[in-house]
């Protein structure tokens, strides 16, 4: 059970204390519960809304999307803002590039960054609740967390050293794609709904991985955590406009 509590630790604010320190081969094998704390972090979401539904829903998204970030402690919007920090001021150049990312200070297109991707967020949140699609919210998350497995599969981690190098040596390659497979499937549940969300989920991916590999030859932790952020918010938006061309 040991990946289980490294991925709850790193992904979550829980309060896990590992007895002791964890191996390479853990940490690569942590990466195959990363959906499943997505799925931990979509059913309390879920739970929230449903509980609280009679509440006015432009203050419950607003409370949905505080405890959303606070689940997982901020820690992908940080690598998103240090990432569009560095694509911006690296002006292109890969070295430039992952020296501003490693920078802990975040520079005004990071906050610019957050800005938009909570506005988002928070908007269609919103017109989810409007829509009472409340079991929707578990779906997000768990879309989200495809992007360190996609991207651990199929790119190279650029820093030689770190919890990123390790995951990236020793994760579960077949199980690793198995488990990839079986949650676009499961994405079925809602209907098409889930499918256009899945498909997004895989198109955004793809888009990044490029993007990733063009400017600085593969990824690091701050930008596979741009891509659970963009993932998620980008099923988010699929999934609620969808729902206005198709019947629930």
């Amino acid at each position: 059970m040991t990946p289980f509590w490294i991925a709850l630790q790193f992904l979550t604010v829980f309060p896990v204390q590992l007895k002791a320190m964890p191996s390479k081969q853990q940490n690569g094998q942590s990466l195959l519960f990363y959906p499943v704390v997505g799925l931990m972090i979509g059913v309390i979401l879920f739970a929230i809304a449903y509980i609280l539904q009679a509440i006015p829903a432009i203050l419950l998204s607003s409370a949905i999307l505080v405890i959303w970030i606070w689940l997982t402690g901020g820690l992908h919007l940080d690598g998103l803002a240090d990432t569009a920090d560095a694509w911006v001021g690296g002006f292109g150049d890969a070295e430039r590039t992952l020296k501003i990312m490693k920078d802990p200070a975040c520079g005004p297109i990071g906050v610019l960054s957050l800005i938009i991707i909570c506005l988002l967020k928070w908007s269609a949140i919103y017109l989810l609740l409007q829509k009472q699609l409340y079991s929707a919210l578990i779906l997000f998350p768990i879309l989200g967390r495809l992007a360190p497995l996609f991207l651990f599969l199929t790119t190279q981690y650029v820093r030689a050293k770190g919890l990123g190098n390790s995951m990236a040596d020793f994760i579960p390659r077949t199980a690793s794609w198995g488990l990839f497979s079986a949650v676009i499937v499961a994405s079925w549940y809602f209907s098409w709904l889930g499918l256009i969300a899945s498909i997004s989920t895989l198109i955004t991916l793809l888009y990044l991985r490029r993007k990733f590999i063009q400017r600085i030859g593969g990824i690091t932790g701050d930008t596979v955590g741009a891509g659970i952020e963009i993932s998620e918010c980008v099923s988010l938006l699929a999934f609620v406009i969808g729902s206005f061309y198709i019947a629930v």
